[in-house]
Order: C-alpha cells, then sequence, then structure tokens
C-alpha cells in the first residue's frame, strides 16, 4: 500500500531544467508560434513558412510540459499531411532570444502573427448580409 499524505504535505514542483541545450531544427522540421489552443492536446499553430498547421503535442511531452499561447515550438512536419504536425520541443523565453540572435528565427516573424490576425477580423467583418433583413 502507498503512502497517505497528511494536511501539511505537498507535492514536489518540478521545474524546467535552465541549462540545457538549445536544440536546432533538422530536416522534416519548422518553428511554429502558438496561435490557439484547441483541446485534446492540439493547437492551432502558425509555422515560419507561412502555413497554418493544427499541431499534435506528442505523448511524451503532455503532462510533462505545459504549452501555453503564443509559446515558440520545434515541430516535425508530416510527409502525407501538409495541414498537420507533431510539436517536438517548446523554448522558453531565454532559447527564443538565442535564436533569434542566431538568425534562426526572424525578429519580424511576430509582425507575420498580428498581419494574419488583422486579415482574419477583416474577413469576419464582411458580412454577405445585413442581420436587420432577417
Amino acid at each position: 500500500m502507498g503512502k497517505r499524505k497528511s494536511k501539511g504535505q505537498k507535492r514536489k514542483i518540478r521545474k524546467e531544467p535552465t541549462n540545457r541545450e538549445l536544440v536546432y531544427k533538422d530536416d522534416g522540421q519548422e518553428y511554429a508560434k502558438v496561435l490557439k489552443m484547441l483541446g485534446n492536446g492540439r493547437c492551432e499553430l502558425q509555422c515560419i513558412d507561412g502555413i497554418v498547421r493544427l499541431g499534435n503535442i506528442r505523448g511524451a511531452m503532455r503532462h510533462k510540459i505545459w504549452i501555453k499561447l503564443s509559446d515558440f515550438v520545434l515541430v516535425g512536419l508530416r510527409e502525407y499531411q501538409d495541414e498537420k504536425c507533431d510539436i517536438i520541443a517548446k523554448y522558453s523565453t531565454d532559447e527564443v532570444r538565442a535564436l533569434r540572435s542566431y538568425g534562426e528565427i526572424p525578429t519580424s516573424f511576430s509582425v507575420l502573427d498580428s498581419q494574419l490576425e488583422e486579415e482574419k477580423e477583416q474577413e469576419d467583418e464582411t458580412v454577405p448580409f445585413d442581420f436587420d433583413d432577417i
């Protein structure tokens, strides 16, 4: 039988290692930014190549590393499905700064995200009918 915790005991808090080695992309991989969390281990990603993909958080990361909105991640692209990908790693803010300084992630990438959001808002504003006529 396992030991029961008394009221005064707390769970251990695991922290991400701060001095891990920086992971660069290989062939078949791409950097991406999280646009929207969809639930069930999936999220909408804006990849650096300009394509919005549906990302699937792999099983080993699911309960250990928490991914939030606007995080930068490394994704593995699928040869047979261009609109889907698998999330391989999550980058901290310091790692993103390092990738930008090495030229891996362009500094204009955050500007691209705001432009895409503006385009989506403009598409939503154009309604082909008037609600007063209904």
